[in-house]
């Protein structure tokens, strides 16, 4: 991976100590992982989490008191959860069942070895990989009874609809058999953002937001799309255009 593809991580950790011994691991990884932030409590993690957006996040699962799993559940209300490795001094089953269930890559046992952790930052590499589509090809969409090639610059967002999606092009629309959270993963990150829980955006075509909870979309040849947001879209595509 250049330094265009690392993966955005976070590291949260509230022991100091702990925190500078696996960030003097990751640098063995500097490579793949940029550290974009580093947090030690459950406050600061969440309005971390939520203002940088994350590609991974090494997650203490005791935070000064506080269940970083109910962080996560939280936070999936929002947005779409990144790639997790938790890491924790206890290996209790309760803590390893939540893990689980939230799909986490790995749960790592402080103090972290070395080889336990290449492996855990080697799963996400190779999801990261697998998942990643570069922004000039045409990307691929399945569909009802077919497949759809549409560039990147025809398409003006995506919305939920229950485990499939509706892509909303300049020239209609297409259901694609395919969550919003897999769509999130696997398209380019430098157009395509998700800004609420239901919505993707092309941030490349972003023309006018609008204070009725909506924004313009428009394509280089003038077409406009209106797309309806909820108030967090609508803060959230503020901050991501600045």
């Amino acid at each position: 991976m250049d330094g265009k593809t690392r993966i955005r991580t976070i590291v949260v950790e509230d022991e100091r100590l702990p925190r500078l011994s696996l960030l003097a691991k990751l640098e063995d990884y500097a490579y793949a992982i940029e550290i974009v932030d580093t947090c030690d409590s459950y406050d600061a993690a969440r309005e971390s989490i939520l203002r940088l957006r994350p590609d991974l996040l090494f997650l203490d699962i005791q935070l000064q008191g506080h269940d970083s799993i109910g962080l996560l559940n939280e936070l999936k209300q929002t947005i779409t959860l990144p790639y997790v490795i938790f890491t924790t001094a206890y290996s209790d089953r309760n803590y390893l069942m939540g893990a689980i269930k939230l799909s986490a890559v790995d749960y790592l046992l402080k103090p972290i070895g070395k080889a336990e952790l290449a492996l855990a930052v080697a799963k996400v590499v190779d999801r990261v990989a697998g998942e990643t589509v570069r922004s000039g090809e045409k990307l691929s969409f399945k569909a009802v009874n077919s497949r759809i090639f549409v560039a990147a610059d025809e398409i003006a967002c995506f919305r939920a609809e229950g485990n499939y999606s509706t892509m909303i092009t300049f020239s209609g629309e297409d259901l694609v058999l395919e969550s919003l959270l897999s769509l999130e993963r696997r398209l380019p990150g430098d157009c395509f953002k998700r800004v609420d829980r239901k919505t993707i955006i092309n941030i490349r075509k972003v023309h006018r937001i609008n204070q009725q909870q909506s924004c313009i979309l428009r394509s280089g040849e003038g077409q406009q799309v209106t797309v309806p947001l909820s108030k967090t879209g609508i803060e959230t595509l503020a901050a991501l255009l600045g």
